[in-house]
């Protein structure tokens, strides 16, 4: 349902508010280069394997190099919602034929949809994330 929010912010950040510490939330949303996303015309915001980019807690973990980059680019509205990203993946097809496509791109999923996603789209995204209070 998240897809189809008017303000993702204030969404996520009430959802953050109403969480225990600690407590887990996990998403499923449309790729937004796949028609599940762009064929509905009720979908207002796009998914992809960054969406929650903005509101990752860090902590200690060691940073690739995109992740370095992207820590001076925040933008996470100054809400105060953070969570541990435990997994992000990419879902490419709920066909049992195509499931094997899941471990390819999931190698480097950022990479992935930067450079391949335009050829062959996942279907969905998929996080498991922790509130950090």
């Amino acid at each position: 349902m998240l897809e189809h929010i008017d303000n993702f912010n204030k969404t996520i950040t009430e959802l953050y508010r109403i969480l225990k510490p600690n407590g887990i939330i996990i998403v499923y949303a449309p790729f937004f280069l796949n028609t599940k996303y762009f064929g509905d015309p009720d979908h207002k915001i796009p998914f992809s394997i960054r969406t929650f980019d903005n509101y990752e807690y860090i902590g200690n973990r060691r940073l690739k190099f995109y992740e370095k980059w992207k820590l001076n680019h925040r933008t996470n509205y100054e809400t105060g919602a953070q969570f541990e990203v435990l997994e992000k993946k990419f879902i490419t097809s709920h066909f049992a034929a195509l499931k094997w496509m899941d471990f390819l791109v999931n190698i480097e999923p950022v990479m992935y949809e930067r450079f391949l996603s335009g050829i062959f789209s996942p279907e969905e995204v998929y996080f498991k994330l922790r509130a950090i209070k």
